[in-house]
């Protein structure tokens, strides 16, 4: 079936997917444990039994059980086939199918974060899910489904697979938090402008939670989508019912969600953990007949980081783009840009955002520099320490490419000009990536003087966008700026290119608004009054340093003028109770070394936390009072941020990691200590048998480590047996236990009753996805969601061991 005829389909009817794969074939006699895809190529008569069910039940579209037959998690099983085998399950999917019903290729997670959040390479987990990609076409595959994603770029990754071998119809569904955002902090908005621009053909959420925790996600979603939105959730909430972990929301109580679902803007439904052929067959009826809710725009002006979103709208207050992240004129810039260091960078990405910057522009155009490698570079440390989108600024088409190809959002280009090569370089690249870009009226024949010449090359270069898919939507005109110290007459011929764009033109428009009073005595002052000028003529962005609080103070002001600013909340904020005076950042040149390791631990700075310590250290700071009174207090501040939601854990781990390298640096210095690791504890932790997944886990164990405690982690997979073993021989204070898994969770119970048998006298802890504080009570264990928790619930059973 072709791409077109799937969207008839959708527009059609409510598609209806299938329901669970794993505890289907845990029902009938897969072992817990084994590999799911060896076992059902062992036994094809029950997967290909549990397909043919779930057509019977009424699904349009069947998974292949592919969801880990990736090259990392098949190679935990000595499997290096991983083509032959995922065609072999497609092959056997549409056997079991045939003509009834679509099959999908499945893909899931690999199981490590990918750059710049994790150490898996970009490329390497682009080329893994390019295996399996392969197998499902000749396997003969209808579709493909990327699912129970918790990682954007992971997400992002395997869409890109799919898209550089065929282009067929792609879902992409994210897995969520209780917090509704991903683990890595990626709310749904932001999630769907990504996966939308890039190509996905579907976008939504599947696991984690019930129906009734996705309603909400599936809403906040709608009011952006460009394509069909699809839920996938589970049976409710799991429940322990002995030794086993039991999902109780009946088929009928399930199915009744489905018209709320409809309701909030769902195109497919169907259902994950815990549903079965009765889940679906009472799904289909319920839906049946119903007409499902058109998306309710074809086109989007958003851009996003992989934690926030920012739309643009002529409504809304006006956007400003950070300009300090550019080497031109900064001497210390470009030094640390050529000695491949960024801490430069990263302080400007913090005050720009702390200003106000909504955006920031990111030029690494220096003489004598790898463009595109640094690009590349500063892109990854910025999508983890920043939280704004970005916009990749070069005259080089190469470093833009390999920017949007690796950042983890939708990012806005500038620029395109109407010179041909720029057209045909990046047009395509932007097109591909889903980039929105910005549009500067110029040509090779130089720059336009008048607004009727800039007028003629914005509908040139649009013209040409269009053939590739773009829309007014996805570009920003630049009126283009020109200092009034060389033509007086500039500024209005550039107010009436903003007027007629946005006015007549209907895009959104932007301002370089600094360069107006280029030359100029008392820039300031000519800078806020063309702002205001271009605001009422409807500027939409501006590009400017939104550390001038002369500048920002007018922005305020004229969105409020304009009517931006609703009930003057952004005003209000701003000035309210506020001195004039006190709105500057200060900055933080000149400071002591304890406080630039104290901000390095805090900023997740991993490269320069060494050469910082070996000042203090020089400065014949102790090394204990270094990591005692800065490095501590620094990651208790960084988890206390992870509770309130303002880190994530991108955030969370780099901080950890800047102090594992801190704690590494300064190790022969403490070893004349007294060793602070055997006052808190030795804790034993491990992912528990059955359970292949320990991302989670091993945040944990560099938490706990980084905060004092002695960690020995035996990985993932572990036998009660070997537990007991090392149990035996370290004699830990604790130990840690992880499960991702409901099926695996039960093991948990296993491993303490076996290890109380023993009588080894320990605390336990667990934690997982799956895991809650209700299920910890029952097996009689402490309970940690995560790795902030788990450092301060391993502290107070330290303390309770030691009497204290």
């Amino acid at each position: 079936m072709n791409k077109n005829k799937f969207k008839n389909l959708f527009k059609r009817k409510i598609v209806v997917l299938d329901g669970a794969m794993g505890t289907e074939l845990q029902k009938r006699g897969m072992p817990v444990g084994v590999c799911p895809e060896i076992w059902c190529l062992e036994n094809p008569h029950v997967i290909e039994e549990i397909h043919g069910e779930y057509v019977q039940s009424g699904a349009d579209v069947v998974y292949t059980c592919t969801f880990g037959a990736n090259r990392l998690k098949l190679g935990q099983y000595n499997v290096s086939n991983v083509v032959e085998m995922n065609r072999e399950l497609a092959l056997l999917a549409r056997r079991a199918v045939g003509k009834k019903g679509l099959v999908a290729g499945d893909m899931g997670p690999t199981g490590q974060f990918i750059e710049p959040f994790g150490d898996l390479g970009f490329e390497e987990a682009i080329g893994i899910f390019k295996e399996q990609v392969q197998g499902f076409i000749e396997g003969g595959v209808d579709l493909f489904a990327v699912e129970t994603m918790m990682d954007i770029q992971e997400a992002r990754a395997a869409l890109i697979a799919v898209r550089e071998m065929t282009d067929m119809f792609t879902i992409v569904t994210m897995t969520y938090e209780k917090d509704g955002r991903t683990l890595n902090g990626t709310d749904p908005v932001t999630a769907l402008i990504t996966l939308q621009s890039l190509g996905a053909d579907a976008v939504g959420c599947n696991c984690s939670t019930g129906p009734e925790e996705m309603v909400p996600l599936i809403a906040a979603m709608k009011p952006y989508a460009t394509v069909p939105l699809v839920a996938k959730p589970n049976a409710g909430i799991p429940e322990l019912i002995g030794n086993s972990t039991v999902f109780t929301m009946g088929a009928k109580e399930f199915a009744a969600y489905s018209m709320e679902f409809i309701s909030r803007g769902v195109n497919v439904v169907g259902g994950c953990c815990g549903t079965t052929p009765d889940h679906i067959r009472e799904l289909k009826e319920t839906v049946a007949g119903k007409k499902p809710m058109a998306p309710v725009r074809k086109s989007v002006s958003a851009v996003c980081s992989s934690r926030k979103t920012v739309v643009f709208e002529k409504d809304r207050p006006l956007r400003i783009i950070g300009e300090r992240i550019n080497p031109t004129g900064k001497k210390t810039l470009q030094e640390e840009l050529l000695q491949g260091r960024l801490s430069r960078v990263r302080q400007l990405a913090r005050e720009q955002e702390k200003a106000g910057a909504d955006l920031l522009d990111v030029n690494v155009s220096v003489s004598g520099i790898d463009e595109e490698k640094k690009m590349k570079e500063v892109i990854n440390t910025l999508a983890t320490s920043s939280t704004v989108p970005l916009v990749i600024d070069s005259a080089n088409s190469n470093a833009i490419e390999a920017a949007l190809r690796v950042y983890p959002g939708r990012a806005l280009i500038n620029s395109i000009t109407g010179e041909k090569k720029k057209i045909e370089n990046l047009i395509p690249v932007a097109a591909k990536y889903g980039a929105m870009f910005i549009l500067l009226p110029l040509t090779d024949r130089g720059v336009p003087e008048t607004a009727d010449e800039r007028k003629e090359i914005i509908r040139s270069v649009y013209d040409k966008a269009r053939l590739y898919g773009f829309t007014k939507d996805d570009i920003i005109v630049d009126g283009l700026v020109m200092t009034v110290a060389s033509n007086p007459e500039a500024p209005m011929e550039t107010m009436k290119t903003v007027e007629w764009s946005s006015r007549y033109f209907k895009c959104n428009t932007l301002l370089g608004l600094t360069n107006i009073s280029f030359g100029m005595p008392q820039r300031k002052w000519l800078n806020g009054a063309y702002l205001a000028m271009a605001v009422e003529r409807g500027l939409t962005v501006a590009i400017a340093n939104p550390g001038e609080e002369e500048f920002m103070n007018v922005k305020a002001a004229s969105d409020l003028l304009s009517n931006r600013d609703k009930d003057a909340f952004i005003y209000l904020k701003r000035f309210a109770g506020v001195p004039q005076g006190e709105r500057r950042d200060a900055s933080r040149k000149g400071e002591v070394p304890i406080d630039e390791i104290y901000h390095a631990i805090i900023e997740g700075n991993r490269e320069d936390i060494e050469s910082v310590l070996e000042r203090a250290v020089k400065e014949e700071e102790s090394a204990e009072k270094l990591v005692n009174d800065c490095m501590i207090p620094a990651i208790t501040k960084v988890g206390k941020l992870f509770d309130s939601k303002e880190y994530f854990l991108p955030q969370l781990i780099a901080s950890a990691e800047a102090m594992k390298r801190g704690l590494a640096y300064l190790d022969p210095y403490l070893r004349k200590a007294q060793s602070e690791q055997r006052q808190k504890g030795c804790i034993l932790i491990a992912t528990v048998k059955g359970d292949v997944h320990d991302i989670g886990k091993n945040i944990v164990a560099l938490m706990l480590n980084n905060q004092g405690f002695d960690v020995v982690d035996l990985g993932k997979d572990v036998s009660a047996e070997v537990i007991i073993e090392e149990a035996r021989r370290t004699h830990p204070d604790i130990i840690a236990l992880s499960a991702l898994m409901t099926t695996t969770m039960v093991n948990m119970k296993k491993i303490i009753d076996t290890v109380r048998q023993e009588g080894l006298g320990c605390s336990f802890m667990v934690g997982g996805a799956v895991v809650t504080a209700s299920y910890a009570e029952e097996i009689k264990a402490a309970y940690a969601r995560d790795g902030v928790e788990a450092v301060r619930v391993a502290e107070l059973l330290a303390r309770k061991a030691r009497g204290e």
